[in-house]
């Protein structure tokens, strides 16, 4: 089941912890609900888990979808143009908003095995790792437009919502 916005738990900062049997087992569940969602990508408290694990498509080509699980996932820098790109969420269904991001992020995780990996990032992988990656830090995408734009957003889709 996929937490809806608001839940109070997509504020909340996942704490990066040691790798062991129960974040696998989050990261295998949040895995298979990207796949089920066919989303570009997913954090754990998507799925209900304030826990610092992401799943993130890293194929520049949309249609394909190359996942990666990505343990204790951090930002490490970024660089490039900031460039406005449509972003939405699992949690707030319907709704798209262009964000402005960084076109090139260097991205830090641990693997399954729990060795250390960094990787960058450009185009559309980064935009996702970095949304993403937000969420683990309890940043839900609506935080990055400006209040009233957010307020506007919100109460669209409160509308849409009531039906």
């Amino acid at each position: 089941m996929i937490v809806a916005y608001p839940d109070p738990r997509l504020t909340r900062k996942a704490e990066p912890r040691p790798l062991d049997d129960s974040l696998r087992a989050i990261g295998n569940r949040l895995l298979e609900a990207t796949r089920a969602a066919n989303a570009y990508g997913l954090a754990a408290v998507h799925i209900g888990a304030v826990a610092p694990v992401v799943v993130i498509s890293a194929d520049e080509d949309p249609a394909k979808r190359d996942y990666l699980v990505l343990y204790n996932p951090e930002i490490v820098s970024t660089d490039g143009p900031s460039i406005p790109g449509p972003e939405g969420s699992v949690s707030m269904p319907g709704v798209e908003v262009e964000i402005a991001r960084p076109y090139a992020a260097e991205i830090a995780w641990d693997d399954e095995t729990g060795t250390r990996q960094q990787r960058r990032f450009e185009g559309l992988p980064a935009r996702i790792a970095q949304h993403e990656i937000d969420q683990v830090n309890g940043i839900f995408f609506l935080e990055r437009l400006s209040r009233l734009k957010r307020e506007m957003v919100v109460k669209k889709w409160r509308k849409r919502a009531e039906g």
